[in-house]
């Protein structure tokens, strides 16, 4: 065995560095060097720091294990104070100067771990472990087990302080989006632009070419002349720095690009999350080199082959001096030859073929460099770092052979295709057992709205791993699959063989599971928590499904994979989030005459995400005395109700009319052109959700009216249904409800105050009750309904919404002589209860079908079916104990308590008296003089003249069970 060396610096090399450029940082409160184009990993191990972390569960050191988005090892937290975020890529995060980064998950410090007495309790922690221990003695559980078990959870800490930095979303749109700028992506970006169509092109490195300039540096002059031509195109973008995380169906694909990660100072946004609409995507996002499963291959100083090749060739540094190599194909050799160019030695590779004779291994034995064929790893000497390893036969029993002394082992096992892109959208793969690979079948490709494929792979994450086919190197060796090496390890090896690094997920855990029946690679993933690390199994996974098909006996490909889900790599909740923050988390939400409403003194509250007018107090006045003056103003005169905000969601094509009779319980389809209805939504649980008025505005085309807090919901509940249940129905569906302003003038002198305005003919004889006209009032062009929440005649005015406001005036001018006078939601409440109108929300709580309202006659009989009808004639919806709605009346003259109960005789199993109602809506009527209240009641509209008691707290209230209806049950107001 040799003494372990540190990595260090080389004096020469490091094409991404620049030496002229020092960057001064620090790790774990000490002073440390880099230069420009450094990442944490490479600056780190520049300093001779190879330990980076420690592993979850067993606290194992750990080194940097690769150098991109797959390390699983070197998470760091990073920054300070209200920058700092924990998990960062050691990787992938650029060097910056006057960073200050800190190791994680060390009980302890970094050095000094005192959470490693778990790796000498192996045996004790085996998969599943938790599912079989800690269950007794079960008073144990919550005092002692769960407190641990909840402190040891997770990596790293959360930040304490909200994030400081700024965050944006952009959008953008093209024919053709090319993920990967290696020379695949490349290629394809440049056949793409002679389309003439628009193409974008994302890397997520700063820097072009792939790993084509590491490992074919013959092919710079074919990346850079691509380059040049695709700068040349106007239809082309170029972004660095830009991740692709997900892509979704039709298309939509999100990426986060790094704009000034880790700078404080830099004065523009940290990171921008572009939402890409694409036409078709070309996924060349290169592959992913493949660990060894080996005793000991988690030892600082165990790396990826093409990772110790990275640091060498970008970054200047030497992870040791003496580089051992393991694989079982050519590509690994590429890093001997890098390790030998840079004045290192290399002892030995080995190689797992029973014969290696490529150019590549010639190349090196031309350099004397011994290569021992047909071998394997028995296991690795040190603890904190490589010391050597001893070598053993890769097939038989792995006995060992000799003692080879090293300081770094770099492996390579194999390369995966980065196949997450296709897989997102339901791209299907299929197992290439040459190659040992997963790649994209082409037979089943993800599709568009069209039924077209719109995912396309190329390179190496089509599976063609031979990308240097663009440059002059030669086709390579064909790869032997090797999941453990040596092939017949021991038992007590198996435990020492790590698959998931950061999880500490080890061979013999995916060998037990499947013995204890996790047969389903999705079930051994959750029983052993493999790939299931912020990497998300990007290194683990091929390897541990192999085992596990190997210990069930049967092909990989009938194992499969498990599912690929985005975001490829993490986001921070502040690139998800964008501006959406503090006061503009929910922007509010204002109508076009917002500003009158705050100039007359509105009272504001909130509904949904906007902001209505609950009343307008005057001088002296309190909100109650403000609202019952705006009620007889209305009840006597003439009134004004800012309607904006309600919703507004055209329905239109060849089956809007069955299409909304679905969604409404009652028929929409036979309602004539130029009238309206009243119609209710139910779930598909039967629950009543929404109400409000569909208009017909020609023969293909609705326009159907929400509540204000429902539009943006019925609009996606709309779209649910037709993209997954209805996909073939000709149906296009829009929410408008921001493009009209829409104002209510109810009272009896409405249309005196319109007629003033003149334009139209708003008669009774040419616009009768539930019916509309279009035209212009006051030279405005409206569309005018006759409908009423209040039960006052009424009208509903919409017209464009940048001329909201001038009809909202010019009413107000020409009802000046009627006393017109502006009312809020609150006057809107109340009358609307003296009415025995419904409020989804109130009389509604997601528990109360339409019947439970006596809306019996708002459901069709002339139609099979609607969404939550077969729901209703469940058994226990058609119950008659069902509580149904009825009219209260205080007896003592106070208002009932919103949302009090009514007690029943008797107490339920916990000791409370059991109730027989509730409260839904209470009010004082300034029209009645009296209280008024509505409510659901058990067998209610049989009760009539009954009393019932309402305790609250130390006092009850008693109340008289009514008609739901107080004021105008004949409805003669709203029909003048």
């Amino acid at each position: 065995m040799t003494r372990r060396t540190a990595p260090f610096r080389l004096s020469q090399g490091g094409r991404l560095i620049d030496r002229a450029q020092p960057r001064r940082f620090r790790f774990d409160g000490r002073g440390m060097d880099g230069f420009a184009g450094d990442t944490l990993a490479s600056a780190l191990l520049a300093n001779g720091q190879l330990l980076m972390g420690r592993s979850f569960k067993y606290h194992r050191p750990r080194g940097p294990l690769a150098s991109g988005v797959e390390e699983p090892n070197a998470l760091l937290g990073v920054g300070e104070g209200a920058r700092f975020e924990p998990n960062q890529r050691a990787t992938t995060t650029p060097l910056v100067d006057g960073m200050v980064t800190v190791s994680q998950n060390a009980w302890g410090s970094l050095n000094r771990d005192w959470g490693v007495i778990n790796d000498r309790l192996w045996r004790y922690f085996p998969a599943g472990f938790y599912y079989k221990t800690f269950i007794h003695p079960r008073a144990a559980w919550k005092r002692v087990f769960e407190p641990v078990i909840r402190r040891a959870a997770g990596l790293g800490r959360a930040p304490k302080l909200p994030d400081a930095d700024r965050y944006e979303q952009a959008y953008a749109f093209a024919e053709v989006v090319v993920v990967g700028g290696g020379i695949a992506g490349l290629a394809a970006a440049h056949e793409a632009a002679r389309t003439g169509g628009r193409v974008i092109l994302l890397e997520q490195q700063p820097h072009w070419g792939g790993r084509s300039p590491v490992d074919h540096p013959d092919g710079t002059d074919l990346i850079e002349a691509l380059l040049a031509e695709l700068r040349a195109l106007p239809n082309v973008t170029l972004r660095r720095n830009t991740m692709a995380t997900g892509l979704y169906d039709h298309g939509y694909l999100l990426a986060r690009e790094h704009l000034a990660d880790h700078e404080p100072h830099a004065g523009i946004p940290r990171q921008r999350l572009w939402r890409i609409r694409a036409g078709q995507v070309v996924n060349a996002a290169g592959a992913l080199e493949r660990p060894l499963a080996f005793a000991g291959n988690d030892v600082p100083g165990v790396m990826l082959a093409s990772a110790v090749r990275d640091y060498i060739a970008d970054y200047g540094v030497a992870p040791g001096r003496r580089i051992a190599v393991v694989t079982n194909n050519d590509d690994a050799y590429r890093t001997a030859l890098a390790a030998l160019d840079a004045g290192l030695e290399v002892p030995v590779v080995i190689d797992a073929r029973p014969a290696a004779d490529g150019p590549l291994p010639r190349l090196l034995r031309d350099r004397g460099v011994r290569i021992a064929e047909g071998k394997g790893i028995a296991s690795v000497q040190g603890k904190r770092g490589v010391e050597g390893l001893t070598l053993c036969a890769h097939q038989g029993a792995g006995e060992p052979l000799e003692t080879i002394a090293c300081d770094v082992i770099a492996m390579s096992g194999g390369w995966s295709p980065v196949v997450h892109l296709w897989s997102h959208c339901g791209g299907k793969l299929q197992w290439h057992e040459d190659q040992a690979l997963f790649a994209p079948d082409p037979a089943r490709p993800p599709v568009g709205a069209d039924g077209q494929p719109n995912v396309r792979s190329a390179g190496a994450a089509e599976g063609d791993l031979r990308v240097a086919g663009l440059t002059d190197a030669g086709p390579e060796a064909p790869i032997l699959p090797v999941w453990v090496m040596p092939e017949n390890a021991t038992p007590k090896a198996r435990f020492k063989m790590w698959l998931d690094y950061q999880n500490d997920v080890k061979v013999s855990d995916v060998q037990l599971a499947a013995l204890e029946g996790y047969a389903s690679v999705e079930h051994a993933k959750r029983y052993t928590t493999l790939g299931m690390a912020t990497d998300q199994g990007k290194i683990s996974n091929i390897n541990g499904l192999a085992i596990l098909s190997s210990t069930l006996d049967q092909p990989i490909a009938a194992t499969g994979t498990t599912t690929f889900r985005p975001p490829y790599t993490p986001l921070t909740l502040g690139t998800i989030a964008g501006e959406a923050r503090g006061e503009v988390f929910q922007p509010l939400r204002r109508t076009p005459i917002h500003d009158w409403h705050e100039a007359h003194g509105a009272h504001w509250e909130p509904v949904g995400l906007w902001r209505r007018a609950y009343c307008y107090p005057r001088a002296g006045e309190s909100h109650r005395d403000a609202v019952d003056r705006e009620i007889l103003a209305v009840r006597g005169g003439v009134g004004t109700l800012d309607a904006s905000t309600l919703g507004k969601i055209l329905v239109k094509g060849p089956d809007a009319g069955r299409f909304l009779d679905m969604i409404y319980t009652g028929m929409m389809s036979t309602l004539p052109v130029g009238k309206c209805r009243y119609g209710l939504m139910c779930s598909e649980n039967g629950f009543l959700v929404d109400d409000g008025v569909a208009v017909r505005l020609s023969e293909d085309t609705w326009l159907c009216h929400t509540t204000t807090g429902g539009a943006d919901r019925i609009h996606g509940h709309m779209e649910d249904w037709l993209q997954c249940e209805w996909w073939d129905w000709k149906v296009y569906t829009a929410n408008i409800t921001e493009q009209f302003a829409q104002v209510a003038v109810a009272g009896p002198k409405a249309r005196m105050v319109l007629e003033k305005l003149g334009g139209m003919d708003l008669s009774a004889e040419a616009l009768p009750f539930m019916s509309f006209a279009e035209g212009h009032l006051a030279g405005v062009p409206a569309r005018i309904y006759r409908i009423s929440f209040s039960g006052e005649l009424s009208f509903e005015i919409a017209v464009p919404a940048n001329r909201g406001l001038e009809i909202w005036e010019k009413l107000h001018e020409a009802g000046a002589e009627f006393g017109i006078t502006p009312y809020g939601t609150e006057a809107m409440h109340v009358m609307r209860a003296e009415k025995g109108f419904i409020m989804i929300g109130d009389e509604t709580d997601g528990t109360v079908i339409p019947q439970d309202l006596g809306m019996n006659w708002a459901i069709s009989t002339k139609k099979h079916d609607y969404i939550g009808k077969r729901a209703q004639e469940r058994r226990f919806m058609a119950d008659p104990d069902r509580w149904r709605l009825v009219g209260l009346e205080s007896l003592d003259g106070r208002v009932l308590p919103d949302g009090a109960l009514a007690v029943a005789e008797g107490v339920n199993a916990n000791g409370q008296r059991n109730t027989q109602g509730r409260v839904t809506s209470t009010y004082w009527s300034p029209t009645l003089k009296a209280p008024i209240a509505m409510g659901l009641v058990r067998h209610g509209p049989e009760r009539m003249g009954e009393v019932l008691e309402f305790p609250v707290q130390k006092d009850t209230f008693r109340a008289r069970i009514v008609d739901p209806v107080f004021h105008d049950k004949e409805g003669a107001a709203a029909n003048v």
